[in-house]
């Protein structure tokens, strides 16, 4: 499957710094911090690690005047090192004031994010949300309005529940829910959009926790505007259960063309790699045919005619080999991520899926010959033996690389290639 086998919606391109979201530019992904922003060297220093993993926008917390003041700095320590990923901030409750009383902080992020349920309350809420657009126009930056239903305008959905309920036949209170979600968004959009921003700098997001939920409320969205989208299952939990739940509601409405950029929102474990939800998110997008980002590896599952672990670990070795490698081939290689990689554990699947790789290798399984047929662009080439076949494999497979890759001549920069 490529990009153009799934019809996007058409949405307006939004500039974020050098990143377009939206279009039809590349869908774009992103992540959070989740470090105090007021301690500028642990900001910097995920901001920095979510970037090389491939996270093409930052957002960062901005609740209190410390973290404010510190996002200049912040900004600072990035570019020190080389990495200039959009940066953006995230407002809740006192944003309009944090922005006006630390205009560096106002300047140096990349892009504002806020949220219309706790923007302000009852007669504060216009000049609340007010203030922040106008800062944005201030500092040309664009904006994503970002519904969440566990902050929903709760004056405009009790609106909406009472009208219902006035009803001959009320509609279900889940499907009046996300009525007031969609229309939340895009009153709000309307707002800024009277207030002089353009839609070349509104992005919106309607998140909630539930998959169904979150399909319905996003083709809402995509049906009645043409606003770039940010698509996101919220507090989609830990491990398997938020990557599967978020894989799955991702999945659908990518399908369908809705969404112009992604995050997956998983709960680390205590001390884990704030980094998974990015290689997730990329995952995500490469297994669709909507983008490459690292070859793919494929390896079979494992049986009883595979009880040795070699093929396992060979697998997992050069899966990590290519994907940390990535950083330094991008630039050397143009389009390796392109490449696939066979790793098979017997000679049922192995030989036929390695000659459908570019570069494959059949392992010998349980009672077969340790003998270990190597195919290159669908042609057997060698067979390894010994103790030492899965060193050779990979030295054939940097080989590989540099032969077919590092003669390449980069036809210039695509729109969104920062890391990604």
């Amino acid at each position: 499957m490529s990009d153009a086998s799934i019809k996007r919606h058409a949405t307006t391109p939004v500039l974020v710094s050098r990143v377009i979201v939206g279009g039809t530019a590349p869908i774009v992904v992103q992540s959070m911090t989740n470090t105090d922003t007021a301690d500028v060297q642990a900001t910097a220093r995920q901001i920095a690690d979510l970037a090389r993993a491939g996270s093409e926008l930052v957002r960062i917390t901005v609740d209190r005047d410390e973290a404010a003041a510190a996002v200049p700095h912040i900004r600072d320590a990035v570019r020190a090192q080389g990495i200039d990923v959009p940066i953006v901030g995230d407002f809740h409750y006192i944003g309009h004031k944090l922005l006006a009383d630390h205009p560096g902080c106002a300047e140096a992020l990349d892009k504002y994010r806020i949220n219309p349920g706790n923007v302000g309350f009852k007669d504060k809420r216009d000049p609340q949300f007010s203030a922040i657009i106008e800062t944005a126009l201030k500092y040309a930056k664009p904006v994503r309005i970002g519904v969440n239903w566990g902050s929903l305008d709760q004056e405009l959905l009790t609106h909406l529940m009472d009208e219902n309920a006035a009803l001959p036949e009320p509609r279900d209170a889940r499907d009046v829910l996300h009525e007031a979600m969609v229309q939340s968004t895009l009153l709000s959009a309307a707002r800024a959009e009277d207030l002089g921003l353009g839609k070349d700098r509104i992005i919106l997001s309607a998140k909630v926790s539930a998959v169904q939920d979150l399909i319905s409320v996003y083709r809402m969205l995509a049906e009645r505007s043409s606003y770039a989208l940010h698509l996101g299952l919220t507090e989609a939990g830990m491990g398997p259960k938020g990557i599967a739940a978020s894989s799955a509601a991702l999945g659908i409405l990518l399908q369908q063309g809705i969404g112009d950029t992604i995050r997956v929102s998983l709960t680390p474990e205590p001390g884990g790699d704030r980094t998974l939800e990015v290689r997730v998110s990329q995952d995500i997008l490469q297994s669709m045919g909507l983008r490459s980002f690292a070859p793919e590896v494929a390896a079979c599952p494992g049986c009883g005619r595979t009880t040795s672990t070699v093929f396992q670990e060979l697998a997992k070795d050069i899966e990590e080999h290519l994907r940390t490698s990535m950083p330094e081939w991008r630039a050397r290689y143009p389009g390796v991520e392109t490449l696939n990689v066979a790793v098979m554990g017997c000679i049922v699947n192995g030989p036929g899926e390695s000659k459908y790789a570019d570069i494959g290798i059949s392992l010998p399984g349980t009672g077969e010959q340790p003998a270990a047929p190597v195919f290159i662009d669908g042609k057997k080439a060698m067979t390894l033996r010994g103790a030492d076949i899965a060193n050779e494999f990979k030295v054939i497979v940097a080989d590989y690389i540099e032969r077919r890759f590092g003669t390449a001549k980069s036809g210039g920069v695509p729109a969104n290639a920062h890391g990604g």
